[in-house]
This record gives C-alpha cells, sequence and structure tokens, in this order.
C-alpha cells in the first residue's frame, strides 16, 4: 500500500508548463554533488568530490536569476566550503526530514513549491521529490526515485548531474543560449570572442 501523499495537483499539469515556473534548484549532495561514496581521513574528517561542470552549471543557473538550495542529512566542512565558493543561496545540512525543511524554505524564499526542481537520488528522498513542480534523478538513483522523477540525467551521481539538470531546464524555459551569452559577456573570455585579436 502507498502511504505517501498524492502528487500535487500542480503536477498533473503539463511538463513544459510547470518547467516555465521553476525558479529554485533544490539538491540533494551525497549521490547528486558526488558520487555517493564516504571518504574519511585517519582523523575522521570526511572528504568530498564536487564535478567542476556542476559549479559552472550553478553560476549559470544564478546568471539566469535562480536560487540554489542544498538539503542534506549530513554534515561537511567539505561542503560547506564548496556551498561558499559557489554561493549557494541556503544550505541546510543534518537535516532529518527534507519535507519538512522545503516548508520552511518556501516560506523563507516566498517561493512556492511548483516553483522548485528538486534533484535527489535515494529512497529519503521521495517525499521531497514528490511535493516539488519538477523532479529530477541521476542514472544511477534507487529505483524508487526513478518512478517518480520527470527527468533522469544521462550520467551518474558526482559526473555532472547538476549540469545536466541545468541545461535541460534552462532549454526548456528558452534561456539556454541567452544566460550562456550573459555569462560569456560578464567574463574575460567574451571579449576574445566577438573580437579577436589580429
Amino acid at each position: 500500500m502507498d502511504t505517501l501523499l498524492p502528487f500535487p495537483a500542480y503536477r498533473a499539469v503539463d511538463l513544459g508548463e510547470r518547467i516555465q515556473r521553476i525558479r529554485c534548484l533544490v539538491l540533494d549532495v551525497d549521490g547528486v554533488l558526488t558520487d555517493g561514496r564516504l571518504y574519511y581521513t585517519a582523523d575522521g574528517e570526511d572528504i568530498k568530490v564536487f564535478h567542476v561542470r556542476d559549479g559552472s552549471a550553478l553560476k549559470l543557473w544564478k546568471v539566469a536569476g535562480g536560487w540554489t538550495v542544498i538539503l542534506t542529512g549530513r554534515s561537511s566542512l567539505a561542503l560547506t566550503r564548496r556551498a561558499e565558493e559557489l554561493s549557494v543561496d541556503v544550505m541546510r545540512q543534518g537535516v532529518a526530514d527534507k519535507a519538512q525543511a522545503l516548508s520552511e524554505i518556501c516560506a523563507d524564499l516566498r517561493l512556492e513549491r511548483s516553483e522548485i526542481c528538486a534533484v535527489g537520488d535515494d529512497w529519503l528522498d521521495v517525499p521531497l521529490l514528490r511535493q516539488v513542480g519538477v523532479a529530477a534523478a541521476p542514472a544511477d538513483a534507487c529505483p524508487e526515485v526513478l518512478a517518480c522523477v520527470d527527468f533522469i540525467t544521462p550520467c551518474r551521481g558526482g559526473q555532472g548531474v547538476v549540469r545536466d539538470v541545468v541545461q535541460w531546464l534552462l532549454s526548456r524555459q528558452g534561456k539556454w543560449q541567452t544566460t550562456l551569452e550573459q555569462a560569456w559577456q560578464e567574463s574575460d573570455g567574451w571579449k576574445e570572442k566577438i573580437e579577436p585579436s589580429a
């Protein structure tokens, strides 16, 4: 018997329409931003490996005006540092109930759940994934997650999942190319692209 709450009414709306409303990414960490494996030093400190393309994608997401939220059940100094590097808007570590945390974040950011795309990989993420406007998962997510998401990335966790999700969303919102151009304009490489040296 399915003991989960039913999908909200807005999940019955056409996917293309739902994607147009997305303003915020809510990301799990282990298995999404990382490959899910846990590394510890001899002192017991955990080590995380992040993919650089996920970082560049989150910068594009910010250029496009999007919010980024990290929700994770674990706590990590490495994650804190990475989130600071990427100017993540909200980060909550050690979260036992992600669905409850989502309610608080929506209130803080004045967002509707239908304006959120969540990315998760394991059964603990299912209640969260069922509450948002759009849900996504890496290719190696557990079957329970794969059964309830709108988009499955071509890559596995830690291999550029967020990059795939951001491009998928922005492309379908009609913003991918203009966001790239704006990001290029804000970088030093843009002048070389439009004004090649003689």
